[in-house]
């Protein structure tokens, strides 16, 4: 489910990578290219949108009654309680702030034009007008950041920078007096703790210019050896179906300033864009302790649905459930100049994170379907395949969350999900579940070895970014995991909260004796309605 907030979801947007048209075609035309590029997915290349899922833009009262705020919804997307044409809805849409001014003008020209929709043009002015609102101290007061949080004895924690645009990742190397942070548009920011000081040392237009649009980033770290690695999905038009094409780009060695030079792409691959507005596509990337990069590969589907569950979808969707490179942990060589796919291990339906312990062993946590169905934390070994989309958690093969959901082929065995007995992370019940509440989605895992205090050492920390629908809120926070085998060999979770609340922490970066955690916004609440303001950095030293 996560990643329909920073790409596809709750909310999401798919990127088609269709040519822009020509100067001397009129708004609406360019308008309605970008709209299927940037917003059909969700809602629909009609504008009816899903019911009860995403709303309508055809005939849209709340669009209608105020274009400023239009303006602002795109800009700086919305979480919490809508309610259009006298519906209510429930979801996060994500910001669309890095899109060019003159592209949302087009866009929402288009759609105050459209499907019965009888509006004045959105003129570039307008949106420039709107952001430098966005971005006032005024605007900044009426959307405040949040007091810091308490923290275990022992600790200090610090506010580093209040960033400029939404972030999702971290990453850094050894020596460095500075980390990259990974925005949702593709951009890479150089951040220096000591100081603050924010320097923006990619920009997606320039390594990627033919990706109109949002580009779609999910994955940033730096190998051993000093290259950068950043992963881009984009929705690209084909016959007979749209692709998911997913690209690795890779940097030459970085120097002490950390600025990317030859950044050119690696790795690529296509398969089937999912079905309708899922695709969770292609995001966390780390090399692992035998040197291989390891990658996630999200699902395409919520749950292994073969024609997406959606009345009227739009034929250029693959009419087909998961492939053979989704819902699955990838190894790809770092020493090979156009690397192999390996498949490392299936049935993982969307491994957002994911981190070795000091045994090298591989645990990913991954978020579960927008059915109630609980987060898991599995142990990964090589070959094995964890149930995606035939058993969920830790229910048993014939309890399908959904009436289509597939059953397994014969003689398939899975590795069921962590069993946590909490007592944080498993909802008010209190008993034990495989592996966290439902929709807390899971967004970083960090192994905490030597250079931690004793009382945390050999334990993970996670971080939950909380829900994007239904409006529980479950997350918001850090856990520390202790993770043991029990009388059969199994590995058992225990779990408590570390940090709470957090506004959706994004990601977590260790270096040395501090931990950089990374908020992707501002509210610590699914009940604040409003925008998704940009996050900031803060700093966990001991």
């Amino acid at each position: 489910m996560l990643t329909r907030i920073f790409t596809l979801g709750v909310c999401t947007a798919g990127l088609a990578l269709a040519p822009f048209a020509s100067a001397a075609e009129p708004i609406a035309s360019r308008g309605a290219q970008m709209f299927q590029a940037n917003c059909a997915a969700c809602h629909q290349p009609t504008g009816l949108g899903i019911p009860a899922i995403f709303p309508p833009l055809a005939s849209s009262d709340y669009l209608m009654t105020d274009k400023d705020r239009s303006i602002r919804v795109v800009l700086q997307g919305y979480s919490g309680r809508l309610v259009v044409n006298g519906t209510e809805y429930q979801g996060v849409m994500p910001p669309m702030g890095t899109l060019d001014d003159d592209i949302i003008a087009d866009v929402l020209t288009y759609v105050r034009s459209s499907w019965g929709n009888q509006g004045d043009a959105v003129l570039t002015a307008d949106v420039q007008r709107v952001r430098a609102q966005l971005n006032s101290a005024e605007a900044n007061a009426k959307d405040p950041y949040q007091p810091l949080p308490k923290v275990p004895d022992g600790f200090k924690l610090r506010e580093v920078v209040r960033l400029p645009l939404n972030s999702i990742r971290l990453a850094t190397m050894p020596g460095a007096n500075w980390i990259m942070a990974l925005t949702q548009g593709g951009d890479v920011l150089r951040i220096e703790p000591a100081t603050g000081n924010v320097v923006r040392v990619l920009t997606a237009k320039t390594y990627y210019p033919e990706a109109i649009g949002k580009n779609e980033c999910l994955g940033l770290t730096i190998d051993s050896e000093r290259r950068l690695y950043l992963i881009s999905n984009n929705q690209v038009r084909a016959e007979p179906y749209h692709l998911n094409r997913v690209v690795i780009f890779r940097s030459a060695p970085l120097d002490a300033t950390g600025t990317p030079t030859d950044f050119k792409p690696w790795f690529q691959v296509d398969y089937p864009y999912g079905n309708s507005y899922f695709n969770h596509g292609v995001s966390k990337i780390e090399q692992g302790p035998d040197g291989l990069m390891y990658v996630s590969s999200g699902a395409r589907t919520d749950g292994g649905e073969v024609d997406g569950g959606v009345a009227g979808k739009a034929s250029y969707y693959w009419k087909g459930g998961e492939t053979d490179i989704t819902a699955a942990i990838w190894r790809l060589d770092p020493k090979q100049d156009k690397p192999t796919l390996e498949v490392f291990a299936r049935g993982i339906r969307n491994a957002f994170t994911f981190a070795w312990n000091d045994r090298k062993e591989l645990f990913t946590a991954t978020n579960g379907p927008d059915a109630d169905m609980p987060e898991e934390l599995d142990f990964v070994e090589k070959g094995k395949h964890y149930g995606f989309p035939y058993q969920f958690a830790d229910k048993p093969v014939s309890e399908k969350p959904y009436p289509y959901t597939p059953e397994p082929p014969p003689g398939l065995k899975f590795v069921s999900a962590i069993r946590n007995f909490g007592p944080a992370g498993i909802g008010k019940s209190g008993q034990p579940m495989a592996s966290f509440d439902p929709h807390s989605s899971p967004t970083s895992l960090v192994f905490l070895g030597p250079e931690w205090p004793a009382a945390s050492r050999g334990k993970f920390l996670m971080g939950r970014f909380c829900n994007m629908i239904q409006g529980k809120d479950s997350g918001y926070d850090m856990l520390l995991l202790s993770l043991t085998k029990n009388s059969e060999g199994i590995y058992e979770a225990h779990s408590e909260t570390f940090i709470a609340p957090l506004a959706r922490p994004a990601d977590a970066l260790q270096v040395g004796k501090k931990l950089y955690i990374l908020e992707y916004t501002r509210s610590v609440s699914g009940a604040a309605s409003g925008g998704l303001s940009p996050g900031r950095v803060l700093e966990l030293s001991w």
